[in-house]
């Protein structure tokens, strides 16, 4: 009957939401937030935490252990306080009673929880009492059913109550159990201390970390975490310590492996970002290199970092770079080519926007140029942003050869992106089409070999390119040199196969020979993969038109070609349109005639199709 009664009484009695909606102060935290840096604007989580568990846990603990101390009295005075104030057992007992039957409001003031304490922790700041903020952090991390969060509650000086969040494996223990919790844990580094700001005293006289900071919004401390740094919450202080205490597991720095080249350096970026980014200081050494990091990722929220020359990087550009980074509400970012596909202007062209990298070497010239770097935190790739096609047929080694064999080799290049996309389509249009043009003995012979093929021109060229395209993909998927040996051997077999079958014709096979190895010659590998594709296209064009079909694809691969922007940037800048010229894009001058600049990367005003001068 007692039950029964309750459950009426709790039906006609008004229940306060305890879903806090953070609406009302959510645009003056984001401003905070971003004036700080590190924060781009996530709404806050707090509206998933359940704020009356967080008022009984907090209270309970309360009960059975009194605070002893607070940032201003250094934990001499907060025990009068409270024996002046009246907080005793009895006392808390009635007001714990008392909060059941009229909300946590009461119940929180009895047990010495200040409603000013709750307020701030809903607006997503750090409250002065250690009892709400320990909950709070069990409550976001899901503590203690997630097993990898480490809070270790202490005391300070053995007089004030603190605790340290980190999350275990992320961190080096050494930091942890050397230099943080003996230097709070000693009474002795707390002599001259007696009123005051705690947290400063501890930044400037007790722990020997070499990067402290002192933040008070939670989305920023609980972002810092995960990354690998430590928490420190001091009792009666609105503000928490960052402590630098990073020490995961990460691999060396190795060659690159998609980036070979003969005379060059033989280091390549690793999956960790401040190992990249030093990689990058090694090598430009000018204290205008800014490096700017903001969070991707509306769920894993990884740490990309910005790097530009402050002098020599376009400052609209790099705003732009900022903006589209700010602007990604994608849940899951793992990697930077999952970050270069949100970044780019058109996701529907088939050439890249972005230019990636695994050489330090190459990135920092990127960097030097004026382009702005975007370091992806797990990722062995560095995104140089603008591009141009002349970027993606460019490599390391051109400028450690002498200017003789540069030039060479990118003319050697550009004729295997030629014969890569266009051979096929030719050979397709030529056979069909205009036949006349093959000189006689040419032709008798090609019309001798094909006597015994069944197949159309058409189906025979689809088919061997097909062919070749599983061979090629076979041979990468197949770890280690069995693949190189399936790819070798499986295009000889099957191509002795085919011709001995008469399936195919042999000049066929030399075509699409030529043709692959035209497409190795390009060093962008995404780059390459537009050329494949292209390929097929030219094929279907010269199948259907002969040479027409040919002019015709071309004229609209150039068109979408000079359509086509990177943050601004014609991508077949600076030719069409005439720009700045460069002296390094075909054709290699001597270094001592070659300056590095990247003026012909100004960004183009969509309104007014002007560019705009660098310092305007």
């Amino acid at each position: 009957m007692p039950n029964i009664l309750k459950t009426v009484i709790d039906l006609f009695t008004y229940k306060p939401p305890q879903k806090f909606k953070v609406e009302e102060y959510s645009q003056e935290q984001n401003q905070s937030f971003e004036n700080a840096g590190g924060y781009d604007g996530e709404e806050n989580t707090s509206e998933e935490i359940d704020w009356q568990k967080i008022l009984m846990q907090a209270g309970a603990e309360q009960v059975q252990e009194n605070d002893q101390g607070n940032c201003g009295a250094a934990g001499t005075s907060q025990q009068a306080n409270d024996t002046a104030s009246g907080i005793g057992k009895p006392t808390v007992v009635i007001k714990r009673r008392n909060r059941q039957k009229k909300g946590a409001g009461q119940g929180s003031q009895g047990v010495g929880i200040d409603e000013g304490d709750i307020a701030l922790i809903k607006n997503g700041m750090v409250a002065s009492n250690i009892a709400v903020n320990i909950e709070y952090v069990k409550q976001r991390f899901s503590v203690p059913k997630n097993q990898d969060i480490v809070i270790r509650e202490f005391s300070v000086a053995k007089r004030i109550k603190a605790f340290l969040v980190f999350v275990d494996g992320m961190i080096d223990k050494t930091v942890i159990n050397q230099f943080v919790l003996p230097q709070l844990m000693d009474t002795a580094n707390f002599k001259d201390f007696s009123q005051g700001d705690i947290l400063g005293y501890i930044m400037g006289n007790v722990i020997s970390i070499y990067q402290v900071s002192r933040i008070k919004e939670y989305e920023r401390i609980i972002h810092q975490i995960l990354n690998g740094v430590t928490a420190l919450f001091i009792d009666g202080c609105s503000e928490a310590l960052l402590i630098e205490s990073r020490g995961f597991e990460k691999r060396s720095i190795e060659a690159p492996r998609t980036e070979n080249v003969i005379r060059g350096p033989q280091e390549g970026f690793t999956e960790n970002l401040r190992t990249n980014l030093s990689l990058l200081r090694k090598i430009i050494k000018s204290e205008k290199l800014i490096t700017e990091i903001l969070p991707v990722g509306n769920k894993n929220r990884i740490n990309c970092a910005l790097v530009y020359l402050d002098d020599t990087a376009d400052p609209e550009l790099v705003e732009e770079v900022k903006r589209r980074i700010r602007n990604i509400k994608y849940d899951f970012v793992e990697s930077s080519g999952m970050l270069e596909q949100l970044l780019e202007d058109n996701p529907f062209m088939l050439f890249p926007q972005v230019i990636s990298t695994e050489r330090p070497d190459r990135a920092a010239s990127f960097i030097m140029e004026g382009q702005v770097g975007i370091v992806c935190e797990g990722s062995p790739f560095v995104i140089a942003v603008p591009v141009t096609f002349f970027h993606l047929l460019h490599s390391s080694e051109d400028t450690m050869l002498r200017w003789q064999y540069g030039t060479f080799i990118r003319l050697t290049r550009f004729l295997g992106v030629l014969i890569a996309s266009l051979v096929p389509g030719l050979w397709m249009a030529l056979v069909q089409f205009h036949s006349e043009m093959i000189p006689t003995p040419l032709l008798l012979s090609i019309l001798k070999m094909r006597e015994a093929v069944p197949f159309p021109v058409v189906v025979e060229v689809l088919l061997m390119e097909v062919a070749f395209e599983l061979i090629r993909e076979g041979g990468i998927r197949v770890p280690g040199l069995i693949g190189q040996t399936l790819g070798i051997i499986g295009a000889l077999i099957l191509g002795q196969a085919a011709v001995a079958a008469g399936l195919v014709s042999p000049i066929l096979i030399i075509i699409v020979a030529i043709t692959g190895i035209g497409n190795f010659v390009i060093p962008n590998y995404s780059l390459a993969m537009a050329i494949r594709i292209i390929r097929f296209f030219f094929i279907f064009m010269g199948a259907v038109l002969g040479f027409y079909g040919i002019s015709v694809g071309l004229t609209i691969l150039l068109a979408l070609t000079c359509s086509m922007k990177s943050f601004g940037v014609p991508f077949l800048a600076p030719f069409t349109p005439k720009t700045r010229r460069s002296s390094d894009l075909i054709v290699r001058k001597p270094l001592y005639k070659q300056p590095v600049t990247g003026n012909y990367l100004d960004t183009v005003s969509r309104r007014s199709g002007l560019y705009h001068k660098r310092g305007e």
